[in-house]
Order: structure tokens, then C-alpha cells, then sequence
């Protein structure tokens, strides 16, 4: 990834989104802050000089090609982006399900599919903060996990395609992460929420790094980041 690519971080203004960006930008990289939120993306920009601000509906994979353009080139995008909503299958309804597969995986892949022709000039990266749902289903999550196993597919088939053309790809499956969202699940599950129990934003963030600074020689194909408390045999 050359210096002067620009990294676009989808979900930009969120806890893990704004940790990246900012370390990001203390290092001189160019930005494009990529969310739904015009007020927040602003905000943040101006505390990020330089950021590009690039606004769009993930949830609606439909608006995106109307309502965002892209840089020539684009070094890495970095899927940060999701939503979290508990409820056992038995209770589930579609537009659940619909919600959390059109904001998980229907608009990361389109933003995705829209900035191809940047990453494939740049030899790009994309960079998909998935999670261990993704690989291990847990129960009372089935929207969740229905969406995170698609963006496994969704991974592995970009991977597939794009190889030739030097675009690299990477899933990161990581545990719970302490977020405002991670504070709304516990509430959702009726536990106590502690924070430092949890993988920390600061740590999602280098891992992130981790990938985009993975020399060229090399992919970085799955990464499982699981919290130090995590369940062992």
C-alpha cells in the first residue's frame, strides 16, 4: 500500500471506525471517512484535517451508487460498520433478518463491488471486521450470525476473484469488543457490562494496522482475535 492511497473507513464515526481513523491520521494517512451520519463524519473531520468525508446509507446498498464517489485510487477499505440485535430465531421476524443482512452484508459488499476499480489501481486491500459468530453460531443471534457467515462467503469469493488483480482480502473474526454496542448487548442479555474484560478498541485498531501494513509478498487471509477471558478446553 503506497503512503499516498487513501484508506476508506466504512463506519468511520463508530468506536472501532474513529480509533482506526484517528491512528491512522496521527501516521499522515489520507482518509476517507465513509458513514450515514453528515454531522458526525464532519465532526470528526475536523479533528482528522484532510479527511475526506464521503456519505452514504449502508443500509440501503441501493442509494450507494448514486450517492458516493470515489478516490482513483483507494489503498485499502476497511468494513467497520454493523449492527447487533439479539433475539432467538423463534422470535425473529424478516425484517430482522433483512435489516441485518442488507446493513452486514448487502451494503459492505456493494461499497465493496463500487470501489473496485480504486483498489484495483492501488493493489488495495479490504479489510472485513467480522466476528467469531461468523465461525462459531451462538444461539439468540440468528440475524447476526446469518449476516456474518454470509460476509465469510462474501470474503472468501472476493478473494477468489480479485486475486489476479493484486486486491488482497482479510477477515477478521473477532470476539467482543468493548463498544457502546457491546454495552447495548449486554443490556440486551441482562449482564453486568465490563469493559476491560473485553478486546479493546485501541487493539482492534492495530490489528487492523497489522493488515494494511502486511508487505506485498504477503496476504493476511483470517485473522480470530478472541478477548483473554475467552473460553478454553
Amino acid at each position: 500500500m503506497a503512503d499516498n492511497d487513501a484508506i476508506l473507513i466504512s463506519g468511520a464515526t463508530g468506536c472501532i471506525g474513529s480509533t482506526l481513523a484517528r491512528s491512522l491520521h496521527a501516521d499522515g494517512q489520507p482518509l476517507v471517512l465513509f458513514g450515514r451520519n453528515a454531522e458526525s463524519l464532519d465532526k470528526l473531520a475536523v479533528e482528522l484535517p484532510g479527511a475526506q468525508v464521503l456519505v452514504g446509507d449502508i443500509g440501503r446498498a441501493d442509494t450507494l451508487a448514486d450517492s458516493v464517489t470515489f478516490p482513483e485510487r483507494l489503498g485499502a477499505v476497511v468494513h467497520a460498520a454493523g449492527i447487533c440485535e439479539g433475539r432467538p430465531f423463534s422470535e425473529s421476524d424478516p425484517a430482522l433478518i433483512r435489516e441485518h443482512l442488507e446493513v452486514n452484508l448487502v451494503g459492505p459488499s456493494e461499497l465493496t463491488r463500487l470501489a473496485l476499480p480504486a483498489l484495483r489501481a492501488a493493489r488495495g486491500s479490504v479489510v472485513l471486521v467480522n466476528s467469531l459468530v461468523g465461525l462459531y453460531p451462538w444461539p439468540g443471534w440468528i440475524g447476526y450470525a446469518m449476516s456474518k457467515y454470509g460476509l465469510r462467503a462474501f470474503a472468501e469469493t472476493l478473494r477468489l476473484e480479485e486475486f489476479d488483480r493484486g486486491v488482497r482480502v482479510t477477515s477478521i473474526y473477532a470476539s467482543r469488543v468493548a463498544t457502546p454496542l457491546q454495552a447495548k448487548v449486554h443490556a440486551q442479555e441482562g449482564k453486568e457490562y465490563v469493559p476491560d474484560e473485553w478486546v479493546q478498541p485501541e487493539t482492534m485498531a492495530r490489528t487492523i494496522r497489522s493488515v494494511l501494513d502486511t508487505p506485498r509478498d504477503a496476504e493476511l487471509k483470517d485473522i480470530t482475535l478472541m478477548h483473554q477471558q475467552y473460553p478454553r478446553p
